[in-house]
């Protein structure tokens, strides 16, 4: 037996040596992991390298154009010799080789506009990027904060439990002394049940909050998590306004630099629109030698390959040049629609720096009513604190009904329930006002 639970405890050991320790999160923490782990964030980022890909290959679009040539061709029956022209009826083979090189030199500025263009849509594509990175420790953030919400939610209700126990006890203890009817111990019970009943609500919501943190997070192989104690920020109301935060918002806020860069990116797209309607002018060399198996000499033999690639080299060099006469006007449609898509891309500025006012705007007046609410609560907690300590000394004394204690309990549960709501509003308002100035309140690098 003894040799047993030797080898019990050994196996203990072994697994609590492998079992991972619970880790605490700390709001830093979430907002990193979930910055490396969100799936759509990744493909943002994937569109951010496609987009520097492109302006990348329009800065290589600037390189000549070199290409290679070869072939070998075996002729059957009646054909004409490639070297002489001459028909001749004689099964013969002959290869050649060429190597061409071409420059545009001239193009109306359209692949300087390319670039440019395709420059602005890559850090356009950077800025959308890091917009997302800000949206989803946004969420990260209000999903921490919820969870600290419903921890204060269930502290809440557990005191509540504790002190409907305590009633129960005294109610029970009062009618077996027979100062109280059994009618008070049921409906002490009933309220012992409520509250019961409050623990175990709280409990869930606190669970849901933490599942929402945890699929926010896209955290793997975990039912919950565990957060590090945060102590409560002391908040200090101090006046903001409406027009000085929207002005650090439209030179921080990636959605509007995005934008910005896009509308830019359409001013070059008409650019080069219109480059299309100037002469084009472009350069071209090359090199082409070949061997003929009907190539002979004098004496009827077939001259050398090393010696033919050299005599029959040939060179070129060109200019071209390309004027645009007409074309069915399409060249001037595709301005007018480059001009249309510039007006909806400056358009889309306008109504993203609205949205934007507009939330600064609410955000900005509702922590002035926040700061009056807070104010408020606190004031409510310490009345209703002193009116429940009052209730609880005259229910003890028989002058008050459980009923009434109750009452009074549960009002001082409420204006808990409220200042502890209020704190938590004003405190993600506050960070996302910070976020609209441009404060770090997130450890998120910036773009270079």
């Amino acid at each position: 037996m003894g040799f047993k639970n030797g080898k019990l405890f050994f196996l203990l050991i072994l697994v609590s040596l492998y079992l991972p320790a619970q880790e605490n999160w700390t709001l830093d923490n979430c907002i990193s992991y979930a910055l490396e782990h969100n799936l759509t964030l990744l493909d943002y980022q994937y569109q951010e390298s496609s987009g520097k890909e492109s302006y990348n290959q329009a800065i290589r679009d600037l390189l000549p154009k070199v290409n290679g040539f070869a072939d070998y061709n075996i002729r059957y029956g009646r054909s004409t010799d490639p070297y002489t022209n001459d028909v001749v009826d004689t099964d013969f083979f002959s290869n050649g080789y060429a190597l061409n090189a071409s420059i545009d030199l001239f193009q109306g500025f359209q692949k300087i506009n390319t670039i440019k263009a395709r420059k602005l849509v890559f850090k356009a594509t950077q800025e959308t990027a890091q917009q997302q990175r800000f949206l989803l420790a946004l969420r990260v953030m209000t999903a921490f904060q919820d969870i600290q919400y419903y921890e204060g939610l269930l502290a809440i209700s557990k005191e509540q439990l504790s002190i409907s126990e305590a009633n129960f006890k005294l109610a029970k203890k009062q009618i077996e002394l027979g100062l109280k009817a059994g009618a008070d111990l049921y409906e002490a019970e009933s309220i012992l049940f409520s509250d019961q009943l409050a623990v175990t609500q709280s409990e869930n919501q606190l669970q849901a909050a933490k599942l929402s943190l945890i699929q926010e997070m896209n955290l793997e192989n975990a039912n919950t998590i565990q957060l590090n104690p945060v102590a409560t920020n002391t908040i200090i109301e101090a006046k903001k306004d409406t027009d000085s935060i929207y002005q650090k918002a439209k030179d921080f806020v990636p959605l509007l630099k995005a934008q910005r860069y896009r509308m830019e990116a359409a001013q070059k797209e008409v650019g080069i629109a219109r480059g299309r309607l100037y002469p084009s002018l472009s350069f071209s060399t090359g090199y082409g030698t070949g061997y003929y198996e009907t190539t002979r000499d004098t004496l009827g033999v077939t001259i050398p390959f090393k010696t033919q690639i050299k005599d029959n080299a040939s060179r070129f060099v060109g200019f071209s040049l390309s004027v645009p006469v007409f074309n069915a006007w399409s060249t001037r449609s595709n301005i007018k629609q480059q001009k249309i898509a510039l007006k909806r891309e400056q358009n889309n500025l306008e109504i993203q720096e609205q949205e934007i006012f507009k939330a600064i705007q609410q955000l900005v007046q509702e922590e002035k009513a926040l700061h009056v609410e807070l104010i408020q609560s606190e004031k409510q907690i310490l009345a209703q604190e002193q009116a429940f300590g009052v209730a609880q000394k005259k229910y003890e004394k028989g002058l008050f009904t459980i009923m009434e204690l109750n009452l009074a309990k549960s009002m001082f549960a409420t204006s808990q329930n409220k200042n502890l709501q209020v704190k938590q509003l004003l405190q993600i308002n506050q960070n996302t006002l910070s976020f609209y100035q441009g404060l770090p309140i997130f450890n998120i690098k910036s773009i270079n």
